[in-house]
């Protein structure tokens, strides 16, 4: 399994609490630090669409109108951060965020 996010994000840090404790193996992939490449983004857009882009947050509300505009594929290679967070993949299944319909997935 692997958890796509940033160690600063809470939502991040719980999942994979959670999910280690339940007993998976989960590999942690700091998108910051090593950017999802162009077919994983390719990959993850095919899944979540537009959705994948968190817009309510301030690294997106600062981003120059040209970039705002763009397609999601070029706002992640811009900005890793603007990932909606985390992302969960296990093989062919994923989920995005950890609420309880993710949790209930997954525990």
């Amino acid at each position: 399994m692997i958890l796509y996010g940033l160690p600063t994000c809470p939502d991040c840090s719980r999942a994979l609490k959670t999910l280690s404790a339940v007993g998976h193996e989960v590999t942690f992939r700091d998108v910051r630090a090593e950017p999802l490449t162009e077919a994983e983004r390719n990959m993850l857009l095919r899944e979540f669409g537009s959705t994948l882009i968190d817009r309510n947050t301030p690294a997106f509300r600062g981003l120059s109108v040209f970039i705002r505009e763009a397609e999601a594929d070029v706002q992640l290679k811009h900005n890793p951060a603007l990932m909606a967070r985390p992302i969960l993949q296990d093989g062919e299944r994923f989920t995005k965020g950890w609420d309880p319909k993710a949790q209930a997935v997954w525990t």
